[in-house]
């Protein structure tokens, strides 16, 4: 028959190795690994904003031609409505003309901004003061307790 025999006196050798580190330099290694994997992310984070910063650029660059291309568009329809109108009328008058619709639709266009701009005001976001305050408030009283 086989005898068992009793497990060693002392600790174990098998399971601590020679090689093992004291918790603290564990945590410190492990604090230094995930500060550079931070900084890694953040650095692949910045390449990737300044390469998207590049395209809103061109983007804008490219909107902002299009507005100027089809302001001098308009322009030209301004023209064409004068010279179409100049066949029965007299140039000046068919200038006048355009100009009096023009004056209208701006007209117009201004009163419904200004209506706007008064629904509006005032440009304090209100809602969220009142949340921001009622949230102090309930903070206060909960330190109060």
């Amino acid at each position: 028959m086989s005898t068992m025999q009793p497990p060693p006196a002392g600790p174990d050798r098998r399971s601590t190795r020679s090689t093992d580190e004291p918790v603290s330099e564990l945590v410190q290694r492990a604090s230094q690994q995930l500060t550079e994997l931070v900084r890694g992310e953040m650095r692949l984070a910045q390449a990737e904003m300044k390469e998207k910063g590049k395209r809103y650029g061109k983007g804008g660059g490219l909107f902002g031609g299009a507005g100027v291309v089809g302001f001098l568009m308009l322009q030209a329809l301004v023209a064409t409505a004068i010279a179409g109108l100049a066949v029965p009328l007299p140039v000046w008058a068919a200038a006048l003309i355009v100009t009096a619709v023009l004056g209208v639709i701006a007209a117009i266009m201004a009163m419904s901004g200004k209506k706007q701009v008064d629904q509006a005001a005032p440009p304090t976001p209100e809602q969220t003061v009142e949340s921001v305050k009622a949230d102090v408030a309930e903070i206060k009283e909960s330190a109060q307790r």
